[in-house]
């Protein structure tokens, strides 16, 4: 409850009051009213994008990551959020030396002393997961030893549990936030964060890249320390070199900037187009320059994985913006997204034009490839075409790419450079050689099937000779109608029972006043008696129809 008021605070501290009281959260605990303050009174002092960043900062390391996360997903959120949000930044303090020592021990199995030569008390990096200290082995190699925050995933699971509550009160309660899909990119972010937390994918992500790049000799993954690696600490090898956004030291080193920008974009495109697996936030934060214009990619928390299928959709998605095609455009996302029974094809194939009149005239190399694949998933997403996280990932890091290098090679199309990767792998992909290998893969299918036909032909022979032929007929509504029906015939029924229980008794009454002779019937009490039979008879009616639920 004391998160809830926290978060309840933050909102409406940032001018989101009325949210607040939409959601309910101000009839779980008062409020002072000062703090329920109307959104106008912010409109005037900070954009919408700026109220969101301070108020996820303010709530600290889970909130963080997400809206890092949603910065992601241009296809969802409105640019100027999605600018505000890439500006976020963790803002908490180093932990102590002595829980360093305390979560070593505890994950590794040793005192600092016996793992660590030497090991640095003071961080040389701090996020909301995690920081970083330098080390060196008793071997002599020097390492960066990544060290989960105490109890950080506690309080993630307790603000992600929060979460799921507050989405699904605004997916009730909010009808203008549905088209922004929060409980689908609360669930994406939930199984993010919950794979960062453990530091073992990280160290696997990274073993995978230092695999793709083994024949790349101007590309570096750092090595990891397995024996000095668990869920909670991740030890690499430590590489010193300079920041990508420091031009002013490259230049006073003599590094050639654009041969640094074409091995970086190169590498990622080569990530994309020809592995499948890519880092999915490789900002200037995560790349280092090294002597001989070499280059070091560092955190693998975050990465994106495309299926070979994906990877041909994708590169179809390229060529055909390149060649300007709608109708391939169309095709393209089709078969990459989720596509909804009933969508518009005609307004479809409308907002795809208006996208290709943007870029008409404009030569390649003034395109930028990352925005326009990020503008083309936002109309996806217009017309509930839902694309799949892997691939917005891809455009993220198309755009995060071209950030980097543009300041340091200002003529470098990344459109340009994606285009031979794209028609190789279409190329590959319906290659003849390429399509008898997908034949024969799957002719092991195929034999299994041939395999059980006879066995299959033989049991449906035997059923058609018995005439017994199963069939099963689906009929919309069908319970209601019957529900309905039976509820007629009850009714029908009660009429009756009542009809002849009248019928009865005024027989037996006209009876009695006119039978005046005497006779053995008279003797007996016959009112009496139709009476008890006829009121058990409507009793019985009445509980079986009364039983059924069907009156």
């Amino acid at each position: 409850m004391q998160r809830y008021r926290e978060i309840a605070v933050a909102f409406s501290r940032n001018g989101f009051g009325y949210v607040v009281k939409e959601l309910g959260l101000d009839q779980l605990f008062p409020l002072p009213k000062r703090i329920l303050m109307n959104k106008e009174q912010h409109k005037n002092q900070k954009t919408l994008g700026e109220r969101i960043r301070f108020i996820l900062e303010e709530l600290g390391p889970t909130f963080i990551k997400m809206g890092q996360m949603a910065s992601m997903r241009p296809d969802v959120f409105p640019k100027d959020v999605i600018k505000e949000l890439e500006l976020l930044q963790d803002q908490l303090a180093p932990f102590s030396y002595s829980e360093v020592e305390a979560m070593l021990e505890q994950e590794l199995g040793a005192p600092i002393e016996e793992l660590f030569q030497s090991f640095n008390p003071e961080p040389i990096g701090v996020a909301s997961i995690g920081q970083v200290h330098e080390a060196v082995l008793y071997s002599g190699e020097k390492v960066a030893v990544k060290i989960q925050r105490p109890n950080i995933r506690k309080q993630i699971q307790t603000d992600l549990e929060i979460l799921h509550e507050l989405t699904d009160r605004a997916s009730y309660r909010l009808k203008s936030l549905k088209k922004y899909q929060l409980k689908n990119v609360v669930e994406e972010f939930q199984k993010a964060i919950l794979n960062e937390l453990d530091f073992v994918n990280e160290g696997r992500n990274a073993d995978i890249m230092a695999k793709q790049f083994k024949e790349n000799k101007h590309l570096i993954v750092p090595k990891i320390y397995w024996n000095y690696t668990s869920k909670k600490v991740l030890t690499m090898e430590h590489i010193d070199g300079i920041k990508i956004n420091n031009s002013n030291e490259l230049d006073e080193r003599g590094y050639d900037k654009e041969i640094i920008a074409e091995r970086f974009s190169n590498a990622i495109l080569s990530q994309i187009f020809e592995d499948g697996f890519f880092h999915a936030d490789p900002h200037m934060g995560n790349l280092l320059a090294l002597p001989g214009e070499k280059l070091a990619l560092l955190d693998f928390g975050m990465v994106g994985r495309l299926s070979s299928e994906m990877q041909t959709h994708f590169a179809s998605l390229i060529v055909a913006m390149i060649r300007q095609k709608p109708e391939a455009i169309i095709k393209s996302i089709k078969k990459m997204g989720v596509v909804p029974e009933g969508v518009n094809e005609h307004e479809l194939h409308g907002d795809i034009e208006q996208f290709m009149i943007k870029y008409y005239g404009v030569e390649l190399s003034e395109v930028s490839l990352g925005e326009s694949v990020t503008d083309l998933f936002s109309i996806a997403h217009e017309h509930d075409i839902l694309i799949p996280t892997d691939l917005t990932l891809v455009g993220k890091a198309l755009l995060t790419v071209e950030g980097v290098i543009e300041p340091l090679h200002a003529n470098l199309s990344v459109m340009k450079a994606a285009e031979p990767f794209g028609r190789e792998l279409i190329r590959n992909r319906y290659h003849p050689k390429h399509i008898a290998e997908n034949i024969f893969d799957q002719l092991d299918d195929y034999g299994d099937v041939l395999h059980d036909m006879p066995e299959l032909i033989q049991e449906l022979s035997s059923i058609v000779k018995k005439r017994k032929v199963p069939i099963e007929i689906s009929i919309p509504a069908a319970d209601s109608f019957f529900t309905k029906l039976d509820r007629v015939s009850n009714r029908i029924s009660f009429s009756i029972v009542l009809l002849s229980f009248s019928l009865i008794m005024v027989g037996l009454i006209i009876g009695s006043a006119l039978g005046r002779q005497t006779s053995l019937l008279w003797n007996i009490p016959a009112i009496e008696i139709g009476f008890v039979i006829a009121m058990l008879l409507f009793a019985w009616m009445m509980y079986s129809i009364f039983r059924s639920g069907r009156f």
